[in-house]
């Protein structure tokens, strides 16, 4: 498979404006619906990269930093970090801007895996991505970790769950 850059698949400031029918009993924007976005901007990173339909395998290390108000736009960015054999994480920042004062605030960073997957709903292989910048070097490796350690917690899990038979 021809190995493809990280800017090719990324999205980058995808907008979107809060409303009141976004916002929680706190007044601030709904944690799950900025979730679903992040999710929705993320597959599709990762549904241009491999050019097949994906499904999400997991999501890694959300951390909500800031709430949103309402009349924020939230600008959604994603890029591709690694790809392995069927497998691709996906980071995503999300920043509120103001409306008013255009004032910038990152409020959320997450990672997300995604699983290619054929027209039999079987995982199939995905292109290796290149990282140019030496960021994306940097998440490149980075990706790795995270999914050393995922590998290894899942494995933790699984014994868990035998010991507990």
């Amino acid at each position: 498979m021809e190995p493809k850059p990280v800017k090719v698949s990324a999205v980058d400031n995808h907008t979107y404006k809060v409303f009141p029918n976004d916002l929680n009993s706190y007044g601030t924007a709904f944690g799950g619906m900025i979730m679903a976005i992040c999710d929705r901007t993320a597959l599709v990173v990762a549904e241009r990269h491999s050019k097949r339909t994906c499904v999400t395998a997991s999501v890694d290390s959300m951390h909500f930093l800031q709430p949103a108000g309402q009349g924020d736009i939230l600008l959604f960015s994603a890029a591709i970090n690694r790809t392995w054999r069927t497998s691709m994480e996906i980071g995503v920042k999300v920043v509120a801007e103001h409306y008013e004062t255009g004032v910038k605030r990152h409020i959320l960073s997450a990672y997300f895996t995604f699983i290619a997957i054929d027209e039999n709903k079987h995982p199939t292989e995905v292109p290796p991505v290149i990282p140019e910048t030496p960021i994306e070097k940097t998440r490149y490796e980075e990706a790795n970790d995270r999914r050393e350690r995922r590998k290894k917690e899942a494995e933790e899990r699984k014994l868990k769950r035998a010991a507990a038979r």
